[in-house]
């Protein structure tokens, strides 16, 4: 019967109808046989996919069904996309997977091959557990011939002779027949855990192990998937980053050389083992709507320009095609002809609604990129049933025949069909698996129906990266100590016997400079990437020499893509090291900001902690560029980056503040993975003096190790420079206002005035004590904002002062809400030294 819409129920009775229709076979088959002739699956094999599947189904109907009295919050369901657990079978548990939203039935199988037998969530040997994993060892020769044979859409000739056998399933002994009172009241036991979870994510329940209720998302450690919204593709980058970390860290011993052998890295700070075995693999899903993000366009280029320029990233995509985004359809054929043309990426299909040859291709891409160590794309034809979500009325652009079309298309059906048809199992007995399975499901659901919500704002929020001050200053003590110790032969090697402590007095940039190199020797995970900071050393000149002292594997050039650059570093971040990528300029930044804001800042939100991305972005920016620049090379917007739960912001003004803050940043990262945003400011890189040319009083000296501590920068605190009696003013400001705000001190000290300029060092979080510390002592506020008037830093201080009560006079000068345009122009839009001067006689005249 045709209808407007598919319900639950439409979905439930249809099911039953096709399993009640189909005619038992003549025979029955051994379950440990192939489920067809020369199939690579055994009929125990496909009787695990169809568990995983319809275990998946269930979850969608529970999530209709708890919305229908307002305790689910969460109705987008893989209904239609369960060929999706063929994948799941034809890759290793300990492959490292980001999922697509649809993804449901592949955590369902992976949560049962590791519930079945533990050890898979660890050991990198496959093991023939539900159904059987790809293994590029035991399917070599099976791969070598398909290279020969196989065509570009996965297609190709199978030789027996050169094919493994099918494997047990350990559920299903050989000569055991599935009978409905064993196998139904069995199945389920295996997917128990994975159910739980995924119906507390619905429910919003405080005890869902992966997200704690703050999201529905597919995730958990011990199954190597991390948890992603992936409603955009946005994912995609950071799939690309794994891949290439994986591959990286293969080469890398601790002390930073190529190696073949060994994962651990590093032995300082934040030192950490590599969490999955080397030769793995990272699987990304996605819908094929996504296809056309902007995400999914940098990641795709990335993993192809990487692959053209000879590095190896071993990353399979996968496209679960349904022909819809929500109500907007893909073109026929474009998802195909543009996933074809990717350059650099191998091209397999298969469709969902055949659970063999889904497999079946899925196992020759993963083989192919295991053994290759190079990207490839799965594109999975599926179907959408149910809708996009509970509240989408499709009738408003889908027709009754399509729908139908839909549902003769049903993978789960499908997959009942083939048992049927083999003599694996009885449409009655399957049924009796559904039954089963819905039940307990049913009962799991109304168990999270009691189970706590998160209670209050503090409970939300415990998720985001934590601020640990005491045991980061101890990790800079710990440096300090190892640069001093063990570490310093090899130190003074690095500088070429002539350490920055001996070096004189330093700019911003060559302080920045030696930070990074004692960064570099301290944490034997970290690498230094982005646009021209290997070769060229940096537009600034502040990479300069980092390459060639320690190689091309840990300082890197990037393709001209600041997603890409970003994403490079979230997943390195996830695979165990501490990357430190560098964004031009922050007008380049912009274009990116999902990565920091949607990915970044979200991981330890959407895990608990479980997974974790550290980083620490160098951008280049703000204005005051002399002779050069406009916009682009003179932003001062930085609003984006404040309002980002969990990141930090650091602004160093002074060489001698800038080394401590970087390794206060570079600590923080890797004690409590932490993503930081080090903003330099440009016009300050190469600044030698303050006052008057030539007198190199902005100019200061590296410090020796034994200094660090005692000049360590914690997260949050302010710096106070005191002219005059500092008794009248407060001048709170940053970056280039620094400068700006002390030659103004100077000018107001002639006149009796005095100031009293706090550095605020850090835009995120504020540094509001010593904000209101410093305000209170002389009851006169003046902001210096080099940033816009709208949506500025200032704003932000004004706010903490109003928050505390403060009730003194306050002022501020910030820049004009404008582009800042090209040459002498800019100064009617920026903050000068004048105005902060006539801004602090103002106020001082209230």
């Amino acid at each position: 019967m045709l209808s407007d819409v598919t319900t639950p129920q439409d979905l439930d009775d249809r099911f039953r109808e096709t399993l009640a229709a189909l005619p038992a076979a003549e025979r029955r088959r051994d379950p440990a046989d192939p489920v067809t002739d020369d199939a690579p699956l055994t009929g125990a094999q496909v009787l695990d996919l169809f568990d995983a599947q319809v275990t998946s189904r269930q979850l969608d109907l529970a999530g209709r069904w708890l919305r229908s009295f307002g305790e689910g919050f969460y109705t987008i369901g893989s209904a239609g996309h369960e060929g999706n657990a063929a994948v799941a079978a034809a890759l290793r548990p300990t492959d490292p997977a980001l999922l697509h939203y649809r993804s449901g039935a592949f955590y369902c199988l992976r949560a049962a091959q590791v519930a079945a037998d533990p050890t898979l969530a660890t050991d990198s040997v496959p093991s023939a557990v539900r159904a059987r994993t790809a293994d590029p060892d035991q399917d070599a020769d099976r791969a070598r011939s398909a290279d020969s044979e196989l065509t570009v859409d996965g297609a190709a000739t199978r030789d027996p002779e050169t094919t493994s056998g099918p494997q047990l399933s350990e559920s299903e002994p050989a000569g055991t027949e599935p009978t409905a009172a064993t196998g139904a009241a069995n199945a389920f036991a295996a997917y128990a855990d994975a159910a739980r979870d995924v119906l507390r994510g619905m429910a919003a329940s405080s005890l869902e192990p992966i997200a704690g209720g703050r999201h529905k998302v597919f995730g958990r450690a011990d199954l190597a998937i991390v948890p992603t919204t992936s409603t955009i593709a946005s994912h995609l980058p950071r799939a690309v980053g794994m891949g290439l970390a994986v591959e990286r860290l293969r080469r890398l011993d601790s002390a930073g050389r190529r190696t073949g052998a060994g994962v651990r890295v590093g032995s300082g700070a934040g030192a950490t083992h590599a969490p999955w075995p080397p030769d793995a693999i990272v699987v990304c899903s996605f819908g094929d709507a996504s296809v056309n993000h902007a995400s999914a366009t940098a990641a795709f280029n990335t993993a192809g320009w990487y692959d053209h320029a000879g590095l190896r990233i071993p990353v399979l995509f996968v496209c679960e095609d349904n022909g819809l985004g929500i109500s907007v359809r893909s073109p026929e054929g474009w998802v195909e002809a543009t996933l074809r043309a990717k350059p650099g990426i191998r091209y397999f299909s298969a469709d969902g609604a055949d659970p063999v040859r889904a497999y079946e291709v899925a196992a020759e891409a993963a083989a192919w990129v295991r053994r290759n160590r190079r990207p490839a794309v799965l594109h999975l034809r599926t179907v959408r049933l149910m809708g996009h979500a509970g509240a989408d009325a499709e009738s408003a652009y889908r027709s009754p025949a399509e729908l139908a079309e839909d549902l003769d298309r049903d993978p789960v059906a499908a997959t009942a069909r083939l048992l049927v048809d083999a003599g694996v199992a009885t449409g009655e007995e399957l049924l009796a698996r559904y039954d089963e399975t819905g039940w307990q499901v049913r009962r799991l659901a109304e168990e999270v129906l009691g189970e706590p919500k998160l209670a209050s704002a503090a409970d939300v929020v415990s998720a985001l990266a934590p601020r640990r001050p005491v045991r980061v200053a101890r990790a800079v003590a710990d440096a300090a100590a190892r640069a001093s110790g063990p570490g310093a032969g090899a130190r003074a090697e690095a500088f070429g016997g002539k350490p920055p402590e001996l070096a004189g007095p330093m700019t911003l940039a060559q302080s920045i400079n030696a930070a990074l190199a004692d960064g570099m020797l301290d944490h034997p995970q970290m690498a230094l990437f982005g646009e021209d900071v290997a070769a060229k050393g940096g537009v600034y000149g502040v990479t300069k020499g980092l390459r060639d002292r320690f190689g091309a594997a840990r300082v890197f050039d990037t393709l001209l893509d600041e997603t890409s650059v970003l994403g490079l570093g979230l997943g390195a971040g996830l695979a165990g090291m501490l990357p430190v990528p560098e964004i031009q300029y922050l007008a380049y930044l912009h274009n990116a900001e999902d990565q920091l804001r949607g990915e970044a800042a979200t991981m330890r939100f959407f895990s608990q902690g479980a997974f974790r991305n550290p980083m620490v972005v160098r951008v280049a920016g703000l204005a005051y560029q002399e002779g050069f620049g406009g916009h682009f090379h003179n932003d001062n917007s930085v609003a984006v980056l404040r309002d980002v739960p969990g990141l930090v912001v650091a602004v160093p003004a002074r060489p001698d503040d800038a080394a401590p803050m970087l390794r206060t940043c570079l600590a923080s990262a890797a004690v409590d993975g932490s993503v930081c945003v080090f903003l330099e400011p440009i016009a300050l890189y190469h600044t030698r003096d303050l006052y008057a040319e030539g007198d190199g009083e902005w100019l200061a000296g590296y410090p020796e190790p034994g200094g660090w501590v005692a000049g360590h920068v914690p997260i949050g605190r302010a710096r106070v420079y005191r002219v005059g009696s500092a008794d009248d003013l407060t001048i709170i400001t940053f970056g280039n206002g620094v400068r700006m705000s002390l030659r103004a001190a100077a000018v107001l000290s002639e006149e009796g005035v005095g100031t009293r300029v706090v550095d605020l060092r850090w835009l995120a979080p504020l540094p509001v004590a010593d904000i209101i510390r410093e305000s209170s002592a002389t009851g006169r506020v003046l902001v210096v904002d080099e940033t816009r008037r709208s949506g500025g830093v200032g704003e932000g201080v004004i706010a903490a002062l109003v928050d505390a009560g403060y009730v003194g006079a306050a002022r501020r000068v910030a820049g004009v809400d404008s582009f800042v345009p090209l040459g002498p122009a800019a100064r009617h839009v920026l903050v000068s030294a004048e105005a902060i001067t006539d801004g602090a006689r103002t106020l001082l005249a209230r």
